[in-house]
């Protein structure tokens, strides 16, 4: 029987991508996680422990992406939760920004793709992460919201050109423990918890659930997943 492939989380140095890795490092899986920086990269996958290494990838670069994954070997489960926060208006348009997000989200994410899928088998599967601006737009969200979107457009064309691999995403509401989130003023979180059904944000491990839900279930395919506590009905 075949060794297991590995688990790639692209952006796993930090953030929910850091989470997902450390998930399936506990399981005894050979994990790989990417930081723009080689030494973040190599810290997070010494923080995260077992058998964990850590590669430098600027997905804003695509043409670097290749070579940068080159040693990776069978890939198991892709995880592509590398983002970066744009504020970024039409009216006060940062042109040099905007491009960056767009490459990094879309065509990186593709290349990170490309890349790997010759040591991807039928059972092996795809999670890129989105984000819920593109249903709940806010001033200086335009390209966030705008990569977002093209996140559900790049799951079903994905789905239907690698089948049988797999690739679906998620798309998290605000993740009221995340690093991002958690030093917030309480006001502000509050108003965000009454806009929920639940009466919780979402958490950090509430992610890591349902991105390995996505990746180990095997007839869950070309899903856009909300994990967002019903934000969207209230």
């Amino acid at each position: 029987m075949a060794e297991p492939g590995a688990v790639v989380v692209i952006g796993g140095s930090a953030g929910l991508g850091l989470e997902v890795a450390r998930h399936y490092a506990t399981q005894g899986r050979h994990v790989v996680v990417s930081s723009r920086d080689a030494g973040r990269a190599a810290s997070a996958a010494a923080d995260i422990g077992g058998d964990t290494v850590g590669i430098a990838l600027d997905l804003a670069v695509p043409e670097s992406v290749a070579a940068a994954v080159a040693d990776i070997g069978p890939v198991d489960h892709l995880v592509l939760a590398a983002i970066e926060r744009d504020e970024n208006t039409v009216r006060d348009l940062d042109l040099v920004g905007a491009t960056r997000l767009v490459t990094l989200k879309l065509v990186g994410y593709a290349a990170v793709v490309n890349a790997l899928l010759p040591g991807m088998t039928d059972s092996s599967s795809i999670v890129l992460f989105g984000g819920m601006a593109k249903d709940r737009p806010y001033p200086g969200s335009t390209f966030v919201s705008t990569v977002n979107g093209g996140v559900t457009g790049m799951v079903t064309t994905l789905a239907a050109e690698l089948g049988p691999i797999r690739v679906n995403a998620i798309h998290p509401a605000v993740v009221g423990d995340s690093p991002y989130w958690q030093d917030k003023p309480e006001a502000v979180l509050d108003a965000l918890r009454q806009r929920t059904p639940t009466g919780r944000l979402v958490a950090m491990e509430d992610i890591v659930g349902a991105v390995a839900f996505l990746l180990e279930n095997r007839s869950v395919n070309g899903i856009n997943l909300h994990i967002d506590g019903g934000w969207l009905v209230k």
